[in-house]
């Protein structure tokens, strides 16, 4: 038994794919926070505490990358999952560089967003199962 349930963070300017998201992941028992642009986020990471973020790429205010460079100075060591329609080499480099967990192409399915949130979370903080196991 963790002492903390996880809590995810997830944004992205598509309502319908970030309640799916949220959906999906709470019924596997993590605590789901959501955010509609890369500032609302940025504002729950800073009020609050988030174990991984899970991000579009394109999104108003501040894009996915312009997040994930804000989030590092705020919290090194965040696993932060990157989402992208179109993720070219150039973004998979800059994600890179400040130490992006992954970027995977929209769409993504199920199987994979969750064993990618369970990969990041057991190597970031060595839990060893979700929530819901």
């Amino acid at each position: 038994m963790k002492a903390e349930t996880p809590n995810i963070l997830v944004t992205d300017d598509d309502t319908d794919f970030r309640e799916t998201l949220c959906h999906l992941l709470a019924g596997r028992g993590y605590c789901t926070h959501e955010a509609g642009d890369g500032q609302e986020a940025l504002d729950i990471l800073e009020a609050g505490h988030i174990h991984l973020v899970i991000s579009d790429m394109h999104m108003p205010r501040l894009t996915g990358l312009e997040l994930l460079r804000q989030a590092r100075l705020l919290l090194p060591q965040l696993p932060f999952i990157l989402l992208s329609a179109r993720p070219d080499p150039w973004l998979v480099e800059q994600a890179q560089q400040v130490q992006v967990y992954a970027v995977q192409p929209k769409p993504i399915t199920r199987r994979l967003i969750t064993t990618l949130v369970n990969d990041a979370l057991r190597s970031t903080y060595h839990w060893e199962d979700t929530p819901a196991d």
